[in-house]
């Protein structure tokens, strides 16, 4: 791991530990002076936060945390409830062999990364389901509603559902996966569609879970994994 991989996970960590609340400033020199770094592997970390969705930076001032109210993540899944289920309903009678296959590979790796007890799997679950949801978009053959979902759906939002998910929520989360391939190599839209609902409003349940709840519940899945085992 590189010294901007250390910083880029490090701040990635703290917002979504709430560390950094949204809205507040990510200082360049507060993090070179306490990780004892220059400004380089920060500066690198910082623009692929800014990459990713989590930070916005703001001319003369710096990075801001991306602010994400409840309403705003409320409605976001109130219009992927809507447009996600229509697209698998598309996707399956025009779906093909190859991206079934390719369909497969990607719930067989995300299942496998499951069974590893890092927290950094969670990661790497989010970039695969974000390839996952892509290949049923491109199978649906519909550029509109491609641009609609592109305007709508942010990567952390998707992101920080998997590091609230409970270890039964990210079964779950996979087993819709497969359930969901088993529908679209029948040509079963209406199955499809309904698998999805439930898909999205699971990802919905566990974003919004309220920070009120228990410790226990708010705990990253492979975080509680580690602690019983």
């Amino acid at each position: 791991m590189t010294a901007a991989d250390r910083v880029y996970q490090i701040i990635k960590k703290r917002i979504l530990d709430g560390q950094y609340p949204a809205g507040s400033y990510v200082r360049e020199a507060t993090i070179g002076q306490e990780l004892a770094l220059s400004r380089t592997p920060i500066r690198e970390a910082l623009r692929r936060l800014v990459s990713d969705g989590w930070v916005e930076a703001i001319p003369h001032h710096g990075a801001r945390v991306v602010a994400w109210t409840q309403r705003d993540v409320e409605e976001v899944f109130e219009l992927r409830v809507l447009l996600e289920p229509q697209v698998v309903r598309r996707a399956a009678p025009r779906i093909g062999a190859e991206r079934l296959a390719t369909l497969d590979d990607l719930a067989e790796r995300m299942e496998a990364l499951c069974e590893r007890g890092d927290d950094a799997s969670v990661d790497e679950i989010a970039q695969l389901n974000n390839r996952f949801h892509a290949e049923l978009v491109a199978a649906a053959d519909s550029p509109r509603l491609q641009r609609l979902l592109e305007t709508i759906v942010q990567i952390p939002v998707s992101r920080r559902s998997f590091h609230r998910y409970t270890r039964d929520e990210l079964h779950g989360s996979m087993q819709h996966h497969r359930e969901l391939i088993r529908a679209l190599s029948l040509g079963d839209g209406e199955w499809a569609a309904s698998v999805m609902r439930a898909h999205i409003l699971a990802a919905r349940a566990a974003q919004l879970r309220p920070a009120a709840s228990d410790e226990e519940a708010r705990e990253p899945a492979f975080r509680r994994r580690l602690h019983r085992a």
